[in-house]
């Protein structure tokens, strides 16, 4: 299995999904909005080490900050629409999109960031 057939540019990334079923257009470009609304929030809790991102391409608290969690909860609901949506397209597990999407995000986080390796220990990039 070619990794590289699957990575998409973190811009991109909604882009994809908007052929990935006719019917589900309209809603795929209103995640994509709502994600890049959200973009600079979550890029400050990830800056400030309140979230970092999980081996399995959600968003994770390192650190507990109440007024985060709605904004967290809404960016890793919208991931995993996304990620179903790519599933369903490549017929392959959910999982393993997560998975993928992931390591791309990991290759190309600022230093800084948490990042959860495999094995599910944490580092800071």
């Amino acid at each position: 299995m070619d990794i590289k057939r699957y990575t998409l540019p973190v811009f991109c990334f909604a882009l994809v999904l908007l052929f990935a079923t006719a019917a589900g257009a309209q809603n795929l470009n209103a995640i994509k909005a709502r994600m890049l609304d959200r973009k600079p929030t979550i890029d400050t809790l990830k800056t400030r080490g309140i979230v970092g991102e999980g081996n399995d391409g959600y968003l994770h608290f390192r650190q507990k900050m109440r007024d985060a969690e709605k904004v967290v909860t809404a960016e890793n609901n919208d991931r995993k629409t996304v990620y179903t949506a790519i599933a369903r397209k490549e017929g392959v597990a959910v999982g393993i999109v997560g998975k993928r999407r992931a390591m791309q995000i990991a290759r190309r986080a600022p230093a800084g960031v948490w990042l959860q390796k495999g094995d599910g220990t944490w580092y800071k990039k």
